[in-house]
């Protein structure tokens, strides 16, 4: 059995293993998911679902890749890992103000950004100064494939890309199961890329921890679902996303691998300028668009469906101009 499929392996049935302890746990600490009742008034029945559901996956995820670390098969994975931590508990501390003042809002957006800012920052001021990766991005595209140094903009383009694939990422995490399932293909697919493609142990293993700690955990959170990740996962998981990019020195296979992440964030941004330019009015029935979708008839498994078939196509797609 290769080592790809035994950390695949432990992390899904680590998440799968101790789901059934946390989950009663978060319920005794009363970590009730609090609904926005302006949302779809569907979504109200699940006020008071458990939240911080990530740590279900998160606790093998770090378990298993510090193991990887300290036995030296992966040495640079400490970066991606503490990135991934870094941002959780950016999340985390977001989930707890939300749970402990029973309302929808947890930090201020200026808080939560700072907080983020500092974690990109100091990822990528490490993986540069410890020569982990140079100051150039590639982008490669059916046979294309070009080069830049970016110079001293390197630093301040892969906090952009960070900051904004966290963002994109937690938008997505409104619906059962939508962010965990398309956030699963796209780390498969970055593991397929480091294994086939572009060998990079220490970003292949935990792409691949990452994929089988997120399939456990969907088991648990597809509908209806029985636990929720909270910012606590949507932030991490952004976090390892755009890290992983970053230390393949390809982040701009986001935009295509992660297409749906930038649909959602698009959404947002599109109705709310459309909103303050004609002064009330929508473009969508409701952002992001997820919502919209749900309004115009379509069940929350439909939706879901949809949009995993969506971001497949699109890890085929990126997978394939990468050849």
């Amino acid at each position: 059995m290769t080592t790809v499929t035994i950390i695949f392996l432990v992390t899904f049935a680590a998440t799968v293993m101790i789901a059934p302890f946390y989950i009663p746990l978060l319920r005794r600490l009363k970590f009730g998911q609090t609904v926005r009742y302006n949302g779809p008034q569907t979504h109200l029945k699940k006020q008071g679902t458990p939240t911080i559901g990530a740590l279900i996956f998160l606790t093998p995820l770090v378990t298993v890749t510090l193991v990887l670390y300290f036995k030296g098969i992966a040495p640079n994975i400490l970066p991606v890992l503490w990135t991934t931590v870094g941002f959780g508990f950016v999340g985390f501390i977001d989930d707890l103000i939300k749970i402990v003042k029973k309302r929808k809002d947890g930090l201020k957006a200026y808080q939560k950004m700072t907080l983020l800012f500092i974690v990109s920052l100091a990822f990528v001021f490490y993986i540069t100064q410890k020569h982990i990766t140079d100051n150039t991005i590639t982008l490669t595209f059916f046979g294309l494939e070009k080069t830049f140094d970016l110079k001293w903009a390197f630093i301040p383009f892969c906090v952009l890309i960070l900051l904004s694939t966290t963002n994109a990422v937690n938008l997505t995490d409104g619906l059962d199961g939508l962010c965990a399932g398309a956030s699963f293909i796209v780390f498969v697919l970055f593991a397929v890329i480091t294994i086939l493609i572009y060998p990079d142990r220490s970003v292949s293993y935990f792409t691949v921890a990452m994929s089988g700690g997120l399939l456990g955990f969907l088991l648990f959170n597809f509908n209806p679902a029985k636990v929720f990740m909270g910012d606590t996962g949507s932030l991490a998981i952004g976090g390892a996303m755009g890290a992983c990019a970053i230390m393949l020195q390809r982040p701009l296979i986001l935009v295509i691998a992660g297409l749906l992440f930038v649909t959602e964030a698009v959404s947002v941004i599109l109705q709310v300028s459309f909103f303050k330019i004609t002064h009330g009015k929508r473009l969508f029935r409701m952002a992001p668009i997820h919502h919209h979708f749900e309004l115009c008839g379509w069940s929350e498994r439909k939706v879901v469906y949809v949009f995993w078939l969506f971001t497949l196509g699109c890890a085929v797609l990126t997978y394939f101009s990468l050849k």
